[in-house]
């Protein structure tokens, strides 16, 4: 029974104890189950351009919360804001259902103190499936360590999230249905519904963005150029770059963390950051650290060696 209440407060998981087993712990994770099952939902709820508009809407909202908020600010802290727009942005981003912004932040901080050695949560030395995600359903990760993110935990509204990290999803879910439930009956000729909604707007558009961003962990440090000669296994990856909003230049990423701009160079899209840039521009967002010219233009591979 606290397995099954742990899935709605988070605490719970934590009064027992965090277990050092690998192992998957399915109680807890059939909601992640569900999310995914859900999907074929499609087949019944058939398809709108309203519910399709909704479903990419969604995901690039929330990737932009959670690859500039989640992981270049709460993780790296590479830009500054108000507290107000941070609320709003972690919200945002816990409605991409990837738990709350602390447990995100504090397992990146941990990726990046061993990337790819012994300590890091998802290195793809340790498989594939691990590290796309078998760490995060594992029994040893569903805490984190939260005295690695010490200036993020005395905020409470971030707390609050972090300990109810399923609330926004929930609520962005019924959300949907009940405007697609309003479209459907102010506007019938949009052919959408509530369930559609539901289905496009809430699961397909969540389960893309959530194995999109987990490719980070995994195909990032398979696939790809690595620039820079550095002690772990990080790609940039062009591709993966335009599906994740810049994320994919993972190489330059990890040579430089503190970076609120992943791509380098003019030709690496790093649309995140051009957004960020945009922010700074009318103030909601300030002090965007970038990589110092005369660091990005050392230390480059060329033919196996380092110049």
């Amino acid at each position: 029974m606290r397995t099954i209440r742990s899935w709605f407060d988070s605490s719970l998981q934590a009064q027992q104890g965090n277990s050092e087993q690998a192992g998957v712990d399915w109680l807890r994770i059939i909601p992640f189950i569900f999310l995914h099952v859900s999907c074929f939902a499609v087949i019944w709820v058939g398809v709108s351009w309203v519910a399709v508009l909704a479903a990419l809407s969604l995901y690039w909202l929330r990737m932009f919360a959670i690859t500039a908020f989640y992981h270049r600010f709460f993780a790296h802290k590479s830009f500054k804001t108000s507290r107000w727009l941070q609320a709003v942005f972690a919200v945002i981003g816990a409605s991409a259902t990837q738990r709350g912004p602390l447990w995100w932040a504090a397992h990146h901080r941990q990726h990046h103190r061993h990337a790819d050695e012994n300590g890091d949560p998802h290195s793809p030395r340790q498989g594939f499936l691990w590290s796309h995600m078998g760490w995060f359903l594992s029994r040893k990760h569903f805490r984190a360590d939260y005295a690695l993110v010490p200036e993020l935990t005395r905020y409470p509204e971030l707390r609050w999230l972090d300990r109810f990290d399923i609330a926004v999803p929930v609520l962005l879910a019924v959300s949907l249905f009940f405007i697609g439930e309003w479209l459907a009956a102010s506007w019938p000729g949009l052919g959408t519904s509530g369930w559609q909604l539901l289905v496009w707007g809430y699961f397909i558009s969540t389960v893309v963005l959530i194995h999109a961003t987990l490719l980070i962990n995994s195909l990032a440090h398979r696939m790809g150029k690595q620039r820079y000669a550095i002690k772990d296994d990080s790609r940039n990856n062009f591709w993966l770059a335009l599906l994740t909003l810049g994320e994919g230049w993972h190489n330059n990423h990890h040579y430089h963390a503190a970076s609120a701009r992943q791509g380098f160079y003019w030709w690496e899209i790093d649309i995140s950051y051009y957004l960020l840039l945009a922010m700074s521009k009318v103030g909601l967002v300030w002090d965007l650290r970038t990589i110092p010219r005369a660091k990005r233009d050392r230390n480059h591979i060329r033919d196996g060696a380092v110049s």
